[in-house]
């Protein structure tokens, strides 16, 4: 996915929120995970990226009064990756995301965390390689205890992890091309440093870009043991000018289905969504129609301009397919777009 829309979240999060980890040694007990296959748990919890900070939460409720009463199970945010007291859980919104997660037992509360500060520095490869490095052998491991002590501490001890998202890419300074050896290593002792925190039950996501990017995905994938849900960002983009040709490009969906299933792993989308074939009412029926046949722990659409369907306007075609394949029937042609009350929040759908 285009990084942009979190440079800014970066910038206005950061306004408002002014044990046994030697690589290569014995992980802490991983919880237990709900392998895809007979016997796994197939209920889709649908939810959406609708905001980063609180507004997001209350969103969440408008959105499901438009899809006529639709419950919303997967609640997605993510943490700014512009410095180690945001990566370790300073934003304020948390609270506000823990609320809304306990107050239904079948929620998700999905997060992504960056790797590295300074995510969206457009680091040369030379300097991520070393920082990767750094990390592999421990210098951040703290950062990534008090994350974990801080979401045990509000109450969501179960978070679904989006760690590294998509680390095949050219862009993030948490991104796998300049030391895939060294990023696995570093991916593992993140998990260890968090799993060593009393209380927790985290799921740990790897979700890459589709498609081979900057390096193929595979290379990435740091072993069964760390990782409990195969992931994929998807956008409506080349490769792939048909879905079709998404599904079946090299390290596409088809090939995501079929890792997970090899590696006895649930699969999720943490985001997908339009983008550069427009307002595309054709990919919108086969990724929902995708979804459905697939039966993902989650899905999370990007909701805003040009990904989205609900706070963007530019794709009434693929809203009302959208709308349409996942309302419940009850109430249907309540609510609307959304309203903003203030002016930042007016003009937020437009500056991603």
């Amino acid at each position: 996915m285009p990084h942009r829309g979190r440079r800014l979240v970066g910038a206005c999060t950061t306004t408002v929120a002014a044990g046994l980890l030697a690589t290569g040694g014995a992980l802490v007990t991983a919880p237990p995970r709900e392998a895809s296959g007979r016997g796994a748990g197939t209920e889709v919890a649908v939810g959406a990226y609708l905001h980063y900070g609180t507004p997001g939460v209350e969103r969440m409720q408008e959105l499901s009064r438009w899809l006529g009463g639709t419950e919303l199970r997967a609640g997605h945010t993510y943490l700014p990756g512009d410095t180690w007291s945001n990566i370790e859980g300073a934003p304020d919104s948390l609270q506000s995301w823990a609320r809304w997660r306990k107050a239904r037992t079948d929620r998700l509360f999905v997060l992504n965390v960056p790797m590295l500060e300074r995510n969206e520095a457009d680091l040369p490869d030379d300097r991520v390689a070393e920082l990767i490095r750094s990390g592999a052998h421990g210098e951040y491991d703290h950062h990534f205890r008090r994350l974990a002590e801080r979401l045990v501490g509000l109450g969501v001890p179960d978070t679904v992890i989006v760690l590294g998202w998509e680390m095949n890419g050219f862009n993030y300074s948490h991104r796998c091309r300049p030391d895939p050896e060294g990023w696995k290593r570093y991916w593992r002792r993140i998990v260890a440093a968090m799993r060593s925190v009393e209380g927790q039950r985290f799921r740990f996501d790897f979700a890459p870009n589709r498609g081979s990017d900057a390096i193929t995905w595979t290379r990435c994938y740091p072993g069964d043991d760390v990782v409990d849900v195969i992931g994929m960002d998807s956008y409506d983009q080349p490769p792939g000018d048909t879905f079709d040709e998404q599904v079946a490009q090299p390290y596409g969906l088809q090939h995501q289905v079929d890792f997970a299933k090899a590696h006895g792993k649930r699969i999720s989308y943490p985001e997908w969504g339009l983008f550069r074939n427009g307002d595309n009412p054709d990919y919108m029926r086969h990724m929902l129609a995708w979804i459905t046949e697939h039966k993902p722990l989650y899905h999370s659409i990007t909701d805003y301009c040009p990904h989205g369907v609900w706070q963007c306007g530019q794709n009434p075609r693929s809203a009302r397919v959208f709308r349409e394949f996942l309302s419940t029937g009850k109430g249907r042609g309540r609510g609307g777009p959304p309203r903003f009350d203030r002016a930042e929040d007016q003009a937020w759908p437009g500056l991603w």
